[in-house]
Parts: C-alpha cells; sequence; structure tokens
C-alpha cells in the first residue's frame, strides 16, 4: 500500500510557473513507476507525465511536452511535477498516481494502469 499526498498547487498567472509535489508514504517507493494526471472542470482526467521507479525514463502529453518536466527523489519518497510557461488551459487539479513496476518500465497515458491515487491539489492559472 502506498499513500500519497499532493501540494504546490496555487494561483498563477500566464506564463508562470509552479512545482507540484507528491509525498509518498507506506512500501518501498522505489518500487513504483509515477504518473501525474490533472482533471479540469467538465472534462475526464487526462495524463500528463510519468516516470519510471528509477526516474531514467520520462512519457509527456504532447500538451505539456516541453513546458513540464518530471522528476523524483527515492530517498526523499518525493515524485515532483516543474510546471513552466502556464497556459489557462493548465487549470485543473492536478494528481498523482502510483503503479508497482518492473525497471525501467514507464506507463502513460491510461489511468487505470495506476493502482495509487492522492487527493488532488488545484492548479489555476489566469489570462
Amino acid at each position: 500500500q502506498v499513500q500519497l499526498v499532493e501540494s504546490g498547487g496555487g494561483l498563477v498567472q500566464a506564463g508562470g510557473s509552479l512545482r507540484l509535489s507528491c509525498a509518498a508514504s507506506g512500501r518501498t517507493f522505489s518500487n513504483y513507476a509515477m504518473g501525474w494526471f490533472r482533471q479540469a472542470p467538465g472534462k475526464e482526467r487526462e495524463f500528463v507525465a510519468s516516470i519510471s521507479r528509477g526516474g531514467s525514463k520520462m512519457y509527456y502529453a504532447d500538451s505539456v511536452k516541453a513546458r513540464f518536466i518530471i522528476s523524483r527523489d527515492n530517498a526523499k519518497k518525493m515524485a515532483y511535477l516543474q510546471m513552466n510557461s502556464l497556459k489557462p488551459e493548465d487549470t485543473a487539479v492536478y494528481y498523482c498516481a502510483a503503479r508497482s513496476a518492473p525497471v525501467g518500465s514507464v506507463y502513460g497515458p491510461a489511468d487505470s494502469v495506476y493502482d495509487y491515487w492522492g487527493q488532488g491539489t488545484q492548479v489555476t492559472v489566469s489570462s
């Protein structure tokens, strides 16, 4: 079992940056591949980015590629999403997710492959 808690959301102007954090507790964090998803009002949850358990492989949605960076610190049991050049369409609740994974595996965009989810953190980008 893994418990996930997101933080770092907030209100930012278009063009600004935010860094989201996902704190994990429970079993060995380094055994889990991680993902970030988001859900805007009235829309389905969508994939943002994912990272392998060791951090060597990343995968991004086209909509955030070159603007967002996913990373992790296994010693601290943390995952991060650095969001740059934010746009109003990035406004959503952002969720981190985890699943047990073999070394080197990275997942996305299906949210059904993830077993554990955080409660979400709101990101609002004003124009």
